[in-house]
Parts: C-alpha cells; sequence; structure tokens
C-alpha cells in the first residue's frame, strides 16, 4: 500500500509540476481553524485544537474545451483533550487531504489520486455513505478521501455514469467495520436517470474486507477475508415539497455469528422553505438501519428521525438546530449552531444536549465531543 501511494506522489509531480513552473496556473488557498469546548459530564470534558488545511492547484484549458487540473492539499492538526481540567489525551499531526489529477472535458472526467467521492440523494442520514464519513454536524464538512480512480460521463439527457476502482485504502470508510484487504481492488459504478420532475439512481460496488484488520482479529472458518457486495437506490424529487428516498443494502459472503451477512439501510426525507422572514427552511429524514442473516429475515434494527430548521439573519448571521429522534431507546439528541460570517472569518457556536452516548454516526472519533451536553466554539480563516 505504502509503494501505491509513493506511486501516486511521484505521478502527481510529474505531471503537475510542469503546470506549476507556469505563471497564472498555479493557485493557493486553504482553510485555518481553531475550535475549543466543553461538555459537562461528570468529570467535566474540555477539547481544543487547531487545524491548517493548505491547497495548491494547477490547470490548463484547451480550445476544444479539454481541460486538465490538479489538487494538492494537506491536513495539519493539534488537538488537545482534558477530564477534569487534567490533560488525558491529545494528538497531533500531518496527512494527505486531497491529491489528485484530472482530465476533462465538457462530458467527461478522468480523476485519479486521493479524492473524495461522495453520492446519494439523502442529506443527513445517508445510507450511501460508502467512501465518506462527513457529518451533518460539522460546518465544515470535512472527511478523508480514499485512493481511487473515477470517471464520469455526462449524457445530453443530463444522465450520467460513473465507475470507480479504490486501491490502496487499508482503513474503514463509510459504514464499514472492517477494512479492506491490502492490494486488492475495489470496484463499482452508478447510473443516473433523468425522471419526471426529478431523477434516480442504481449503484454497485464490490470489496473484499480483512478480519486481521480488527482490534481482535478473527479468523473464520479458516479465512480471515470474505468478499463484500453493496447495491444502492435513490432519487429525488421537486414536488412542490423536496422529496428524496435512499437505500443500500450490503451483502457479505461471511458464516459468522458476530457479523450479519445483511445490511439494509433506508431513508425517506422531505424538506421546503416557509415564506417567513428571510426564509425558514424545514426538513426531516426517518432512517432505518436492519442487520440480518436473511436479506428479508428479522434482525437487529435501529430507527431514527430527524427535523432539521435553517433560518438567516440576513447575509451574515444563520441560526440552524437539528433535533434526533432514537425509536429504541426513546433518546434525543438536540444541536443548535449559531454562525456568523464576515468576509474570510466564519464564527460558530455551538450548543447540544445529547445521550452520553452517540448511536447515529461512525466517525471513529474516541473524543465525542458531541456526546452528553456541552457548547463549543470554532473560528474558521479561508483564504
Amino acid at each position: 500500500m505504502a509503494r501505491i501511494k509513493l506511486y501516486i506522489v511521484l505521478l502527481f509531480v510529474a505531471v503537475a509540476a510542469p503546470l506549476i513552473a507556469q505563471e497564472g496556473f498555479l493557485k493557493f488557498k486553504g482553510q485555518a481553524d481553531a475550535y475549543a469546548g466543553l461538555n459537562f459530564s461528570d468529570p467535566i470534558q474540555a477539547q481544543t485544537g487547531l487545524r491548517f488545511i493548505p491547497m495548491v492547484s494547477a490547470g490548463k484549458t484547451w480550445k476544444n474545451n479539454l481541460k486538465f487540473d490538479s489538487e494538492l492539499s494537506f491536513n495539519s492538526y493539534l488537538d488537545y483533550h482534558a477530564s477534569d481540567w487534567k490533560k488525558d489525551n491529545s494528538s497531533s499531526g500531518i496527512k494527505p487531504y486531497r491529491m489528485w489529477l484530472r482530465l476533462s472535458s465538457d462530458r467527461f472526467e478522468l480523476r485519479a489520486g486521493l479524492q473524495k467521492i461522495n453520492f446519494g440523494s439523502a442529506t443527513m442520514l445517508r445510507p450511501l455513505m460508502w467512501f465518506d464519513r462527513m457529518d451533518t454536524r460539522d460546518p465544515l464538512q470535512l472527511t478523508d478521501g480514499v485512493y481511487s480512480l473515477l470517471s464520469r460521463y455526462y449524457f445530453k439527457n443530463n444522465a450520467n455514469a460513473w465507475l470507480w476502482v479504490l486501491l490502496g485504502n487499508d482503513k474503514t470508510k463509510g459504514w464499514e467495520i472492517v477494512p479492506s484487504v491490502k492490494g486488492i481492488p475495489e470496484y463499482g459504478g452508478r447510473l443516473q436517470l433523468p425522471v419526471p420532475k426529478g431523477e434516480t439512481a442504481i449503484s454497485y460496488h464490490h470489496r473484499t474486507a480483512d478480519l486481521s484488520k480488527l482490534p481482535f482479529p478473527i479468523n473464520i472458518n479458516g479465512s480471515i477475508d470474505y468478499p463484500e457486495d453493496r447495491i444502492g437506490l435513490d432519487g429525488k424529487w421537486d414536488l412542490g415539497v423536496g422529496l428524496w428516498a435512499e437505500y443500500s443494502l450490503t451483502h457479505s459472503k461471511l458464516d459468522s455469528a458476530y457479523f450479519p451477512q445483511f445490511t439494509k439501510m433506508f431513508t425517506l426525507g422531505m424538506d421546503y422553505t416557509f415564506n417567513i422572514g428571510n426564509g425558514l427552511n424545514m426538513s426531516t429524514e426517518f432512517f432505518r438501519y436492519s442487520a440480518s442473516a436473511d436479506v428479508f429475515g428479522k434482525g437487529t434494527d435501529r430507527n431514527f428521525s430527524l427535523l432539521s430548521a435553517n433560518y438567516p439573519f440576513g447575509i451574515s448571521n444563520r441560526a440552524s438546530c437539528i433535533v434526533y429522534y432514537n425509536w429504541n431507546d426513546k433518546s434525543w439528541y438536540r444541536i443548535i449552531n449559531l454562525q456568523r460570517q464576515s468576509d474570510n472569518w466564519t464564527f460558530y457556536l455551538f450548543l447540544f444536549w445529547n445521550p452520553d452516548k452517540v448511536a447515529i454516526y461512525n466517525t471513529g472519533n474516541e473524543n465525542n465531543m458531541f456526546a452528553g451536553k456541552g457548547v463549543q466554539f470554532m473560528t474558521v480563516f479561508n483564504f
């Protein structure tokens, strides 16, 4: 895997460097943010940190609208966590965030490298969150990318087709709990079609999962890996109100009592902007997760409902609120976000009141500051 990533870096430098050297083709921008928060649990949890994501892009367009462009960015961060005002955990580092090359025209795109791949109709609780981990509560919508080759073709009737191959990704992504086997390609595709008042799509992905990557490796029937197939269906329509639906079915060819063979996720959502003041946008989603040994059998189910409200106070200020309800344990999740925009600066204030254990997002974050009751402040500078 390390060799594959090294090849990608060398390819990026070899192809992008000549463009970067040409005056007028180089662009530099990025984002810096600082955050601090308190969680009023027992004991009190405190967290503060800094993040800096610089980005360099270069590109060239020819007369026939054929375009080549590239992007290179890094995520550097410093995070400090304290329990009862005593340091108990901190982390820092720098890692590639995006690193891709793209060749495109009016109807075709081919992109290779470390990139973000996401799709689907759901906006908050997303069954088709296969390759990213974007959290609705995160205003920056940050997520790690995947090493992949992605091609897209756009037809004249607004239909589009995707094909992708992933290689060199040894960590879980999306809803996964078991990483992929090192060195074995993952592949899939998506076909999106226009329909009256909206669009629909079908997606597919295949990978081989690696049980040896678990914290406690499991050997099942003499094997540590197994194939997995996913199929997704989604659609969205404008029927006076916005309406969308999204479904994902995962089949793991694994005979084990520890892992279900079939995982099903479904979201149904709707939104509408009311003519109140500057426009009050309301949206709601119902999400169902089910895991079972048979595709139509009963198993472990989880059900969530969500209601979101977003209201702008002029151009610079905005307030939003998200409320989740867990139908299984009858628990509520609440978060309020107050936002102010001033030129390149954005300020956020979060107030939250949630259960002590959050069971919505698979973010892999050990210090989940949105668990329990608390407050968090964030300052973001874009340049």
